[in-house]
């Protein structure tokens, strides 16, 4: 009986023995690539069109083809990143036309309230310019990250959204809209209304 008691004491020292050592086998967490961000420069953006405005050189403008597109909307690439800023222009025919336009703009950002953990507002104010507007920063796995609106109150309105071409992971595109808001502040504190 000693000679069990013995083996069973020495299997159970050894099982002890063993779990007592502190391995870590959990998985790591998966790594992203680094991004190499170009070097910020701006060109203007000066078609025949009732507005102009700045944007950086590594993206390009192109015309919207989309089926249901008006004249003047254009995307601007940011074909590195795999995004796109959708920009819309309008002429606006009266002040309810104006409060439609503004009420949908504030409609299309708050709709993202479900998956975004947080939206922030912010006035567009250049009074020299009269270009007036909101800015809206979406924070989260929502489609659209970056959302404005600039009109000057009487004729124009015009709309920008953020959008990239992958499924939302706020937290691997972060940095890449973190440099992204940078050239839409450009954009928004060069635009002006031509006539």
């Amino acid at each position: 009986m000693k000679l069990k008691q013995l083996i069973i004491l020495s299997f159970v020292l050894l099982i002890s023995f063993t779990a007592c050592q502190n391995h870590d086998y959990s998985p790591k967490p998966k790594a992203y690539f680094r991004i190499e961000f170009p070097k910020k420069e701006y060109v203007s953006f000066n078609k025949p069109v009732p507005f102009s405005f700045d944007y950086p050189t590594y993206a390009f403008v192109e015309q919207d083809k989309s089926r249901d597109a008006a004249k003047d909307w254009y995307n601007l690439h940011f074909k590195q990143f795999n995004g796109f800023l959708h920009l819309t222009y309008y002429d606006i025919s009266g002040k309810g036309e104006y409060d439609e336009m503004v009420e949908d703009a504030r409609k299309l950002a708050f709709k993202h309230t479900i998956k975004a953990s947080a939206i922030d507002q912010k006035l567009i104010n250049y009074p020299d310019r009269k270009v007036y507007g909101v800015y809206y920063a979406i924070e989260g796995n929502t489609a659209s990250s970056v959302q404005f609106f600039l009109t000057d109150s009487t004729k124009h309105y015009f709309r920008g959204a953020l959008y990239f071409n992958e499924r939302p992971q706020y937290d691997s595109i972060a940095p890449v809209i973190n440099f992204i808001k940078k050239d839409i502040d450009t954009l928004i504190a060069t635009f002006k209304w031509k006539n």
